[in-house]
């Protein structure tokens, strides 16, 4: 008989903080929807782009990316609905991965990240950047698990999260998993979650920066550590705006 596909729960790790009700709102076919993608050796390849809606939304990508190659991905998620961003990497030898994305919102929506990076080769690098700003009962989620085969030697991965609070019921989650099997690696993880410096808030205020002003800047510094790699300014600065369009009257 024909095995019948079910949707995950939170009981499943990689699902733990999903919206669960809007999974079933877009059915359990979605997630057999991948994009798949390959890099051929020495090739670099850069993709931005900016998701979410009135909607759910899913966005499943796997990368393999071959000896010495580069991929790059820069994501904003922006919608008012349930949006996930799953990405699942593949490096070869000496292969680097750059991934920088943010999640920004109100309402209460969850909006995530998912990403699983294996180094399957020695002399890879992988490096995530990933920053959340939410406020009303919004959620912004970074679930990355970093994979280092035995065989993995001087391999070099990174993620960073850090969260924005603008009120109190709004919340932030970073899962970080790291399985390592080689002894000659460098991998770490940062997480921090918080609120706006109210000392920088202050002294803009101080030199005549209207309060809203000087709230949008302060997001705007936070964010662009995300967009930092992205050789394109032009591509850097729609990505940029594309997340402060959300704010609104928000701040």
């Amino acid at each position: 008989m024909r095995e019948v596909a079910a949707l995950p729960t939170r009981r499943d790790e990689a699902w733990r903080y999903a919206d669960i009700e809007a999974l079933e709102r877009l059915g359990v076919d979605a997630l057999d929807v991948w994009k798949e993608v390959t890099l051929a050796p020495g090739e670099t390849r850069s993709h931005c782009m900016v998701v979410g809606s009135d909607a759910p939304e899913l966005h499943r990508v796997r990368l393999t990316i071959g000896e010495g190659a580069r991929a790059e991905m820069f994501t904003v998620i922006a919608g008012s609905d349930y949006c996930r961003v799953e990405v699942e990497v593949r490096l070869a030898k000496g292969a680097h991965f750059e991934f920088g994305g943010v999640t920004i919102g109100g309402g209460d929506a969850v909006r995530e990240f998912v990403t699983h990076t294996v180094h399957a080769e020695p002399e890879a690098t992988s490096n995530q950047v990933v920053r959340a700003v939410h406020w009303d009962q919004g959620s912004g989620n970074f679930l990355g698990a970093i994979d280092v085969v035995r065989d993995a030697q001087k391999t070099d991965a990174a993620q960073d999260f850090k969260g924005l609070l603008l009120n109190k019921g709004a919340s932030a989650n970073a899962v970080p998993q790291l399985e390592i099997f080689a002894d000659d690696v460098k991998c770490a993880h940062g997480a921090t979650v918080g609120q706006l410096d109210e000392m920088a808030r202050y002294y803009m205020a101080a030199r005549g920066i209207p309060p809203h002003t000087a709230k949008k800047l302060l997001v705007r510094a936070f964010i662009a550590d995300a967009f930092v790699a992205i050789g394109d300014e032009a591509e850097q600065e729609r990505l940029l705006e594309a997340a402060l369009d959300v704010l609104g009257d928000t701040l």
